[in-house]
């Protein structure tokens, strides 16, 4: 008995030095498991980014009162991908050639890196250079003119209540107008017309420079609300 009193204890002697290597081991495993999750997290995020939906920062008070500037949208590439983009959608798309007045800046050193590395995993909102956000007014095929008698838009000889989105005060344009858009191309106009340049100015946005379309408000919670035309467009005949 003395025997096994004697191995036990030489046993738990021989086996304290080990403990220490035990834990270095569970930590080892508890950082690799961590970094894996991690990893397929920022996988998972830049997937979403690139295929589904991706989010942007509003920069300018062009879409008053309907986006706000610091509002942070959340846009749906689906749109683009497996359907098509319909009058009064709110879509961002990319500068097509000289709207915006200045070029995007790309900025410098690890904060720059930093910032542009989250935004392209989808952890931060795209700060939007380069983008712009408006709303879809006619679609390729159709006539667009402004205004009728009772100063409204007419598309398709339709003419159109833009009234649950267009900014206090403002007129459906300022100036007159009245074009056929050409096919794959879109006419967009911001809901703040006094202080938006848009089609009006620039000309039509071939379809394949939009990105997709904004469909809620996620930030700030305060503002949280679905983005849509109000059916302002949902008498408007195809040509």
């Amino acid at each position: 008995m003395g025997e096994y009193v004697a191995e036990d204890t030489s046993r738990r002697g021989s086996g304290e030095p080990d403990v220490e290597p035990s834990r270095r081991g569970g930590v080892i495993a508890v950082i690799r498991e961590t970094v894996i999750v991690l990893a397929l997290s920022l996988l998972i995020a830049t997937l979403v980014r690139i295929f589904l939906v991706q989010a942007f920062l509003i920069p300018s008070t062009s879409m008053e009162n309907t986006l706000l500037v610091g509002d942070r949208v959340l846009v749906s590439k689906l749109t683009t991908r497996f359907g098509e983009v319909s009058r009064g959608d709110v879509v961002v798309f990319a500068d097509p050639n000289g709207w915006l007045t200045a070029p995007p800046s790309e900025g410098t050193g690890p904060g720059a890196w930093l910032r542009s590395g989250l935004q392209f995993v989808g952890v931060l909102p795209d700060d939007s250079e380069g983008h712009l956000i408006k709303r879809v007014i006619a679609v390729g095929g159709d006539s667009v003119m402004c205004c009728d008698d009772d100063e409204r838009l007419v598309v398709n000889g339709v003419p159109v209540d833009e009234s649950s989105y267009l900014y206090p005060g403002d007129a459906p344009s300022a100036q007159e107008f009245e074009m056929e858009v050409p096919e794959g191309e879109l006419f967009v106009m911001g809901d703040h017309r006094s202080n938006s340049g848009d089609s009006r100015v620039h000309g039509t946005v071939p379809e394949d420079r939009v990105v997709g379309r904004a469909f809620v408000v996620a930030w700030p919670f305060s503002r949280w609300m679905g983005i849509s035309d109000g059916d302002s467009f949902e008498h408007v005949p195809d040509r």
